[in-house]
């Protein structure tokens, strides 16, 4: 049997399009690139980018469908997808064009912005993916909640970089990098608008931000309710990573809770391991994040994770034990993924052709890698730590 066509709407710069009797949920990215062209005229001199729930859509992609799992007669929503186009001749007038002396070259603009890199919180670990990343920064400013200047709220430069900070973090930049996101604005949610917090608290969203059109735009509550300062790192990044969840799933269900407990999991062993030993003014990725004592080994995210995810799904009745298989599956792919890194690394760095597993302690191997050697001292001392508290509250 044929499947069945459905609606789908282009939108471009506000003009939007709807495709009414050709998109069928066999309809691959490739097919759906060609109909956009058609549906404005455009030929194969206008680049083009696809943009489904955040998601660029790759043009060369003639075998996976990309509205797989829609169900048309489920719901009487349209797919939405955004369109970005850019005429060759453009692209051909700005490179063509001859430079004003006194403007800065591309150059020297790199040199620029590779230097701004460095100098985030972050140093040279903090660099966005440049096709899965946030494109633009939004700060609320004093004059745009209702604030008064002489007030000590932070300025909202400072909001803008604690939002770049949050895009650049490492373990952000992963989960990004891996589920294939492009966010197009990454917003500061306006800290004293009530209206908005009692909105999404109608259609089940959290107070602390909110995910516009399935990832087009997510804003976060940066400031505290007092709005003497910022809330905590630590929170920011969770509330950052439950509105990216929202890219897939708009309640609040287990397949929502499900997809962000494995998304954090993700973030936290990607803390721990990947860029644990990557210090940046004599600091690991993890203490910067705000995680030092909170993570101190692979074995203690699950643990953290229940506790985290208790807080959070009682509110819509639910509980973590009914998604810890799916975590714990995430988990033994991550070391299975770091384990196949770390021999390929050996390999390269002319080492042994065995891999050492990335579960088992490497401190006394001469062979094994820094990040190996700093995780293992980092379980000693949380082991040590133990002993110590347990000697200290044994009777005398």
């Amino acid at each position: 049997m044929k499947a069945p066509f459905f609606p789908v709407s282009l939108s471009f710069k506000g003009q939007s399009v709807t495709l009414e009797n050709s998109v069928t949920t066999a309809t691959t990215a490739k097919e759906l690139y060609a109909q956009a062209r058609q549906a404005y005229g455009w030929d194969e001199t206008v680049e083009l980018k696809l943009l489904f729930k955040g998601k660029k859509l790759k043009e060369d992609s003639s075998s996976e469908a990309v509205f797989a799992f829609w169900k048309p007669n489920s719901s009487k929503k349209v797919p939405k997808i955004i369109v970005m186009a850019t005429s060759s001749d453009t692209v051909s007038q700005i490179a063509n064009k001859k430079s004003d002396p006194l403007m800065r070259g591309f150059s020297q603009l790199a040199e620029k912005a590779k230097q701004q890199e460095f100098d985030s919180i972050w140093g040279p670990l903090g660099v966005q993916d440049r096709n899965y990343k946030f494109v633009r920064f939004e700060a609320c400013t004093w004059q745009s909640f209702g604030h008064r200047p002489n007030e000590s709220t932070p300025h909202a430069f400072e909001a803008i970089r604690l939002l770049e900070q949050l895009a650049k973090d490492p373990g952000i930049v992963a989960i990004m990098k891996e589920r294939e996101l492009v966010v197009n604005t990454l917003g500061e949610m306006d800290p004293i608008d009530d209206r908005i917090a009692a909105h999404k608290e109608k259609e089940g969203g959290r107070v602390l931000g909110y995910n516009t059109n399935r990832g087009l735009r997510i804003d976060i509550k940066l400031r505290t309710d007092d709005l003497k300062g910022f809330r905590p790192y630590p929170e920011l990044a969770a509330t950052l990573i439950h509105e990216l969840s929202h890219n897939w799933v708009g309640d609040h269900n287990l397949v929502f809770w499900t997809n962000f407990a494995q998304m954090r999991a993700e973030y936290f062993y990607h803390h721990l391991v990947n860029t644990g030993t990557g210090l940046v003014q004599g600091k690991t990725t993890s203490e910067l994040a705000g995680l030092n004592g909170v993570i101190t080994s692979k074995e203690s995210i699950l643990p953290v994770m229940v506790h985290e995810l208790a807080r959070d799904m009682q509110q819509h009745g639910l509980n973590p034990i009914m998604i810890k298989a799916p975590i714990q599956d995430r988990l033994r792919e991550l070391d299975q993924e770091y384990a196949s890194k770390i021999s390929k690394e050996q390999r390269l760095g002319g080492g042994t052709s065995g891999a050492t597993s990335s579960t088992t302690s490497s401190g006394d191997n001469p062979a094994a890698s820094a990040r190996e050697r700093a995780l293992a001292a980092a379980e000693q001392r949380r082991r040590n730590q133990q002993q110590q508290e347990h000697h200290q509250g044994s009777p005398q």
